[in-house]
């Protein structure tokens, strides 16, 4: 019986088999593009610049808040927007470890915060000690003890170091990492928290014995003691980012940023003390 279903090929018959590719009437696919990559990159690196902005302007006001408005407002201002901006920032999607605030990193970071302080107090106190540097510490609003106690471990601690690390080497740091990689957390961020001292910078001069002598307390004097201010705190801002990149934590550079200014103004009570 003939049931219409082709039987295996006899001999002689295997030219009559014309094989069909599969999918040969099926239009080719199209190639892969990379349209849609490059375009999901544009904007990510678009969002990244406009956070970097957020947080630059949001500085600017709050360092002209801080130094060009009452006195309850220079106290709250920095520790604030340091706060701000972490809650902003955790709100547009960065994690703990871009702000420098992730647990895994704290007991590396640990190490390189006390290696930090026991450094700098030892430069300070001899700075301090030795007559040819002693004017160099002796600042007028740290002549007390209890001023200088006060100062660092209270006002410093809480109202700069802290603050000023949480918004710098946490918050800006993470930002420009998305937005320009290492060379502009250094360059830029470095920059930024030097013009940050301007204003605090201000009639430097004329408050610090070793300065005065050095540049005068005159209008020339305060523009070289800004400047010098600027240079300054930009280095050691580009220090403070070395050990955040280092310990990959924000203690480390908190820690070295208040020896710096808490040792200073102990040993500046100290000067004081040396001469009285």
């Amino acid at each position: 019986m003939d049931t219409g279903a082709p039987g295996p090929a006899g001999p002689g018959e295997e030219g009559l088999l014309i094989p069909v590719r599969r999918g040969a009437m099926e239009p080719a696919p199209h190639a892969p593009s990379d349209a849609a990559p490059s375009m999901i990159g544009g904007v990510r690196a678009i969002r990244a610049w406009v956070d970097v902005a957020i947080v630059v302007v949001v500085l600017v006001s709050t360092n002209l808040v801080a130094h060009f408005t009452t006195v309850w407002a220079s106290i709250a201002a920095v520790p604030v927007a340091a706060i701000v901006l972490l809650g902003m920032m955790r709100a547009r999607g960065m994690a703990w470890s871009e702000l420098g605030l992730s647990p895994r990193h704290w007991k590396r970071s640990t190490v390189y915060a006390l290696a930090s302080v026991v450094a700098v107090a030892t430069v300070v106190v001899v700075g301090a000690v030795l007559p040819a540097t002693r004017e160099f510490f002796m600042v007028d609003r740290y002549a007390t003890v209890s001023g200088a106690l006060i100062a660092a471990m209270v006002v410093i601690p809480l109202q700069t170091a802290i603050p000023e690390e949480l918004a710098f080497r946490g918050v800006l740091h993470g930002t420009l990492s998305r937005a320009s990689g290492v060379r502009g957390v250094f360059v830029v961020g470095s920059m930024l928290f030097g013009l940050w001292h301007v204003a605090s910078s201000l009639g430097l001069t004329a408050g610090k014995e070793g300065l005065s002598a050095i540049f005068g307390s005159g209008v020339l004097g305060q523009i070289a003691g800004i400047a010098g201010a600027v240079v300054a705190t930009a280095l050691a801002g580009a220090l403070f980012t070395w050990l955040r990149r280092r310990s990959g934590s924000l203690l480390a550079p908190i820690a070295l940023h208040w020896s710096l200014n808490g040792a200073g103004a102990l040993a500046a009570a100290l000067a004081w003390h040396l001469v009285a």
